[in-house]
């Protein structure tokens, strides 16, 4: 390996000489030899919180899989059941054995319960180096429970160990040390985790989960249509934020802009009295459930049907400039307002002329449809002002541009929410923008570029960018011809509804295909495309593993939105020394059911490729960066030997 002596110069300041440059190279190469992390993957998740926190801690029931590995038959299924929902809930379930046990008999407990944690712990741990291991402990115990993980089986210092596990009981530190081995367990069992897109729209809490992910030990997420719209959003774009806030008054969720997000919609609102007060607003009533309805008035629900109307007008407004401004995005077909015939209450959409189910825009200009009035220009304003000023929204941004991406390769596989935008015989199709064409890798490249230079620039507005990939034909986060959003609100004729979509859903069903996407990203034949973004409807059929399993769609459902459609509570995916294997959980009930009852979210395992030899970390991603390394310090290693580099 060819190194400069100024590259050699600077190694040598970590490793200044022989003993230290041999120590971590003998350190790297056995570090090659352990198995690789488990991975866990996590798409579309749309808001719904308490399901996908479950998720994480029960690690798609690789927690329970453990649990039955350690223990085999000395425990019952209850002891294992109550086990498991400790290691989930440590907190919560601890307070609730607290109320059922005297206080004798809780301490027992606790001693039995420490004893069984780290003992979980101590197999968990078995495929890290103790360094590793150790920066994973809690720092405040992490010497105590090193001593009990790697105990010496000798009669000497048994009385030893004992004395440790007693002291803590009687201190009472047992339900700190109970707590932060659970919170250890979680770690040890999942390495990685990769959120393929959509954390946000549709469920109530995706701010909860933002925050989860910014606390995670290690993440990357691959960017979903939905999140970009709150990307855009947050930049200050006017066309994506009116749609965050259409989706959060469709799905009944304006309190994330308003409670969570500190975002007042006082202007919307007054704007949405002022003109829609006597419009009955039909098409624009809130995707309520039963317990909601009970929690609002009539007045309050017409409130949020009236925003809803107020904004999604002021949305169809906003795509013309854009549409007008960026001919190359093509989107034309989705400026509608000037297509209406307000006498005959009807609309021309590609061609044909559909009757609408309400023809009320008070704010629409005939002469000139798509002039935003002056209260909404006003909105706009305000709204823009609050959106970039937004401390929390800030946070949870900056953690989509600093751990996000378009897509990723990572161990030989790619992740990718959307698709890769593909006519019917397989050939990528072009994006152009401003002159240039982008195609292939190259367009995600670009797209992923753009948004980052969009983010850091003092103008974030984007140029309509977010808007076409929000709903751009080519974007490989959407992957249809068109977004029909008019149509669904104005048109009862459901022909108008349809969202053609692009080629590579079905493509990505043929193994040949997939083979060529992979060698485009420089992945070879044997890896395999991990995707969201479209529900899998197992109630129909549809397997999730596709191509011989090149292709593995796990947005199976998360979203309460899609349990009718899917029939289950949707799919993850778990990469382990041994293999690929996808889960397909159950509906999640609630978290206070998972405590009370310690049940857990059905899984189903399915095993997508089972390696026939153990994959070490010498076959990952971080493998091949030390191999470099070691041939590095190899080299440094002759420098020092011959005389080059002086040690020191």
């Amino acid at each position: 390996m060819d190194i400069s002596r100024e590259h050699l110069r600077l190694l040598s300041n970590n490793f200044k000489n022989i003993n230290e440059t041999m120590r971590e190279i003998i350190n790297l190469e056995a570090i090659l030899s352990l198995p690789k992390g488990t991975e866990h993957f996590l798409s579309d998740i749309h808001g719904e919180y308490e399901a996908f926190d479950h998720v994480l801690r029960n690690g798609s029931g690789v927690i329970k899989e453990k649990l039955k590995e350690v223990f085999g038959n000395r425990l019952q299924q209850k002891e294992l059941n109550l086990l498991a929902t400790i290691i989930y809930y440590p907190e919560e379930k601890l307070n609730i054995l607290k109320k059922e046990f005297t206080q004798i008999e809780y301490k027992e407990y606790q001693k039995i319960l420490l004893l069984r944690l780290l003992e979980v712990t101590q197999i968990a741990a078995r495929k890290y180096t103790r360094s590793k291991v150790r920066k994973i402990l809690p720092s405040d115990f992490s010497y105590i429970i090193e001593e009990l993980l790697y105990k010496m089986q000798t009669r000497d210092k048994a009385v030893y160990y004992e004395k440790i596990v007693e002291n803590i009981i009687e201190l009472g530190a047992g339900d700190k040390f109970i707590i932060e081995l659970s919170l250890s367990i979680h770690k040890l069992i999942i390495d990685h985790l990769h959120i393929v897109g959509d954390v946000y729209d549709r469920g109530p809490y995706p701010d909860k989960i933002m925050d989860r992910l910014l606390n995670y030990h290690s993440v990357d997420i691959q960017w979903g249509n939905h999140d970009m719209l709150w990307i855009g959003a947050y930049c200050g774009d006017a066309i994506t934020m009116a749609n965050v806030l259409r989706i959060c008054a469709r799905y009944d969720n304006l309190d994330i802009i308003e409670d969570r997000y500190g975002i007042s919609l006082r202007s919307l609102l007054n704007l949405s009295e002022t003109y829609y007060k006597d419009d009955p607003c039909k098409e624009f009533m809130p995707k309520l459930s039963k317990n909601d309805e009970l929690k609002y008035s009539e007045h309050e629900i017409m409130q949020i049907a009236r925003m809803h109307k107020a904004i999604a007008v002021i949305q169809f407004k906003l795509e013309k400039q854009a549409i007008d401004t960026n001919p190359e995005f093509n989107l034309g077909s989705r400026a509608l307002l000037d297509k209406i015939n307000f006498e005959k209450k009807t609309v021309e959409v590609r061609g044909k002329t559909y009757p609408m189910t309400s023809c009320n825009f008070p704010t629409v200009d005939r002469k000139n449809p798509y002039k935003l009035n002056k209260e909404e220009e006003k909105v706009v304003r305000k709204l823009r002002e609050l959106f970039t000023t937004s401390e929390k929204l800030k946070k949870h941004i900056e953690l989509f541009i600093n751990k996000g991406a378009m897509y990723k390769c990572y161990n030989g596989n790619l992740l990718i929410h959307g698709c890769m935008p593909v006519d019917v015989n397989g050939n990528f199709q072009t994006f152009t923008y401003r002159g240039e064409t982008y195609t292939g890798k190259a367009m995600l490249d670009f797209f992923d570029k753009k948004v980052r230079s969009i983010f850091y620039s003092n103008d974030r507005s984007g140029d309509g960018l977010f808007f076409y990939l929000w709903q751009g034909e080519y974007s490989p986060l959407f992957g249809k011809r068109d977004m029909t959003t008019f149509e669904r609100y104005f048109i009862e004729h459901k022909a108008s509804h349809e969202e053609v979509k692009n080629a590579y859903y079905k493509l990505r069903d043929n193994e040949a295909f997939c083979i060529k996407l992979l060698k485009e990203f420089g992945l070879s034949e044997s890896g395999h495309i991990i995707n969201g973004h479209t529900p899998v409807k197992e109630i129909k059929g549809e397997n999730p593993i596709k191509a011989n399993g090149r292709t593995i769609v796990i947005d199976g459902g998360m979203s309460r939105a899609y349990h009718k459609t899917t029939g289950h509570g949707g799919y993850t995916l778990t990469y382990n020394s041994y293999g690929l294997q996808i889960m397909r959980h159950d509906i999640f009930q609630s978290k206070k059911k998972a405590l009370k009852d310690e049940t857990d979210i059905v899984s189903t395992r399915r095993v997508v490729d089972k390696k026939v030899e153990r994959k070490t970390i010498a076959d990952t991603d971080t493998g091949q960066e030390m191999k470099i390394q070691i041939e590095q310090l190899k080299v440094l290693l002759d420098a020092y030997k011959d005389g080059t580099l002086v040690e020191r």
